[in-house]
């Protein structure tokens, strides 16, 4: 109810308080509506686009970045349970890649602690998060040009239809 009111004060970066206004709240929720229909759009989870968004709030970058990997790891999770559901989900495969991808999680978080550590900045999270987003985006795009390429070359149907109809 506090921050509803507006009266909560949220340490994010040292000692700052931050107050909270009715239009920040009702601003931030569509900000995560938004992210969260894009995200499903595009197919990336909401988290690519609430990681970003809780660091212009000032959540502190540990928060945020375990946050919007949360919801990447929740909205990856529905879909491994549709492919699943749909006798597509090949169980060796997701297995190997189950194993591969937590190992390099605890290393990754092992050394980004240590260099937090080392450094003394917490702002090297916000930095991988940023490159991160960045090289998914490139890549994102490249592998869609290739494909639309592609398609172009060997005269496929690439979903697009004419509309203007007579």
């Amino acid at each position: 109810m506090s921050l509803y009111n507006g009266k909560r004060n949220i340490s994010s970066r040292g000692k700052q308080d931050m107050n909270w206004k009715i239009h920040q709240l009702f601003l931030y929720c569509c900000c995560g509506i938004l992210a969260g229909i894009v995200g499903g759009l595009l197919g990336l989870g909401g988290g690519f686009i609430l990681g970003p968004l809780f660091l212009e709030l000032g959540v502190p970058p540990q928060v945020a970045s375990a946050t919007s990997t949360f919801v990447m790891a929740f909205s990856s999770s529905m879909s491994v349970i549709q492919y699943y559901l749909l006798n597509r989900f090949p169980v060796p495969y997701a297995a190997y890649f189950v194993t591969l991808a937590t190992i390099a999680a605890f290393t990754g978080q092992h050394i980004v602690r240590k260099l937090i550590v080392l450094l003394g900045r917490a702002s090297l999270i916000i930095f991988v998060l940023a490159l991160t987003i960045f090289v998914s985006a490139i890549s994102l795009g490249g592998v869609g040009i290739a494909n639309m390429i592609k398609k172009l070359q060997t005269n496929e149907y690439m979903g697009f239809e004419n509309l203007c109809y007579h």
